[in-house]
């Protein structure tokens, strides 16, 4: 008896971050989310 399995990939990016909402490039700092970056997280985690 075969058994078909569905997988299911999220590909996820970072949340906002402050410096993301005012323009500023970053890549050499851990700069922290921010409200909204911590809902998309949440939002994303829940799937």
């Amino acid at each position: 008896m075969a058994v078909n399995k569905t997988r299911r990939l999220l590909l996820v990016r970072h949340g906002e971050t402050e410096w993301n909402a005012t323009g500023r490039i970053q890549g050499m700092l851990d700069v922290p989310l921010n409200a909204l970056g911590l809902a998309q997280a949440q939002s994303v985690g829940a799937e």
